[in-house]
């Protein structure tokens, strides 16, 4: 069975300048994972999920232990203020970087003539869960591990 056989053509796509946000919002639209990322109709990487939340990393929490004393109860709620005020703002500012600053680049593509054999043992090997399926230097579709499940599925029926 070929890549073309259990692929989704014409696969939901980003330009690379578009605002992470938007992306995002594709993702959930879409109920999907990755989206292929464009420049004009050239393809130049892919941003999934991870990609995305790669950017809500933060350091490790601090091993040291704090009790408030009476007069800095007063302070924390105005801290946490302050605390949230900052994460919004950098939450913010996460939505409005560009996608090819967060995209994996170059993408990990495959041939709509290739056997899903070869697309699953590409994904298992690069650690990725979709392909952008490419016909020359044209993107035609996508192939997730799960259009190659279900195709293995449908071959043995």
């Amino acid at each position: 069975m070929l890549v073309r056989d259990v692929m989704t053509r014409n696969p939901v796509t980003i330009q690379a300048d578009a605002p992470v946000r938007e992306a995002a919002a594709l993702l959930r639209r879409h109920d999907i994972g990755g989206l292929p990322v464009m420049e004009g109709d050239k393809l130049v990487g892919m941003i999934t999920e991870s990609d995305i939340l790669r950017l809500l990393q933060t350091g490790r929490i601090s091993d040291d232990l704090w009790l408030p004393s009476p007069l800095e109860v007063i302070e924390v709620p105005i801290r946490e203020f302050i605390n949230w005020e900052k994460t919004r703002h950098a939450l913010t500012a996460i939505g409005d970087r560009e996608v090819r600053t967060v995209m994996s680049r170059p993408a990990v593509t495959i041939s709509e003539d290739a056997d899903i054999e070869d697309a699953a043992s590409l994904m298992l090997s690069k650690k990725i869960a979709r392909l952008p399926v490419m016909r020359g230097d044209t993107l035609v579709g996508i192939v997730a591990r799960s259009d190659i499940i279900r195709g293995i599925a449908r071959e043995g029926a």
